[in-house]
């Protein structure tokens, strides 16, 4: 099992563990009903903090950043000798905290994307793992949600019973959720990304060398191309040249200097 804390990445905590880890930590939480942000970033989760003081104090408040891309793991390498062996993958955390949540009799809640999505989702993991008790779904509204809608979705999700939540709005939404909710539902709550489209057989993951060489951003942006270009032909190079500047030391930055969100977004 590797923990090593968190280290600085571009003025974003990355927590540098492996999948034991995160999931034993899920787990405790989830046991002793304890509120627990899990998120996992690829470059550009990481990015999305540090071009935005507001959401870097989001992220930062999250108690497990992973780092889910490879360039992700990589810089943490380079930056600071963490000789991280894996990334920590959000679709395979899914499943490992799921297996986990099986075996330890863990009820878990899916909140997020359609109803289509969460049906077909639910449909596969209950194949995969027989004995999981998933005690609710509640697919995304894709919108902003009131005080009061917030209010009946913390509601209904302590009601069902569940002592882990996964969230999969995609980023940066989903970080925001986690931000917004965690503290108010008393249990791990992990966002996922794409994780539930995966999982439902909506979206296809990039072949494994792909992932192995970091380029599954290329694999995403050949499928979704209209979509996708601004987020990694304009990020990833800017990324790049990001960490090069704090690993040469000619630029600082520093996750203290944040800014308090103004209000909440309340994504739903």
């Amino acid at each position: 099992m590797i923990d090593l804390g968190k280290f600085n990445l571009l003025g974003v905590n990355i927590s540098a563990v492996d999948y034991e880890a995160v999931v034993g930590r899920i787990v405790e939480s989830a046991q002793q009903q304890q509120p627990l942000g899990v998120s996992a970033l690829a470059v550009h989760g990481v990015m999305t903090g540090v071009m935005d003081e507001e959401h870097r104090h989001r992220l930062n408040q999250i108690e497990l950043v992973v780092p889910d891309g490879q360039p992700v793991r990589w810089a943490l390498n380079l930056l600071h000798g963490t000789a991280l062996k894996d990334r920590v993958y959000g679709p395979n955390l899914m499943l490992e905290t799921c297996r986990a949540a099986e075996q330890q009799r863990i009820p878990i809640y899916l909140f997020g994307g359609s109803s289509e999505v969460l049906g077909d989702l639910t449909e596969k993991l209950a194949q995969r793992f027989p004995n999981l008790e998933i005690v609710g779904v509640m697919p995304s509204k894709f919108r902003m949600v009131s005080v009061s809608e917030k209010q009946e979705i913390i509601d209904a999700i302590n009601r069902s019973g569940a002592r882990i939540t996964l969230v999969g709005i995609g980023c940066p939404r989903q970080e925001v959720w986690a931000y917004e909710f965690k503290e108010h539902l008393r249990m791990p709550v992990l966002a996922v990304g794409a994780a539930f489209n995966f999982h439902a057989g909506c979206l296809a993951q990039a072949p494994p060398i792909f992932q192995r060489l970091g380029l599954e951003w290329l694999y995403r942006l050949s499928l979704e191309p209209r979509r996708l270009w601004r987020r990694y032909v304009l990020l990833n190079p800017y990324y790049l040249g990001l960490v090069l500047l704090q690993g040469t030391g000619l630029k600082k930055f520093d996750p203290d200097s944040t800014v308090l969100p103004k209000k909440e977004i309340r994504y739903g």
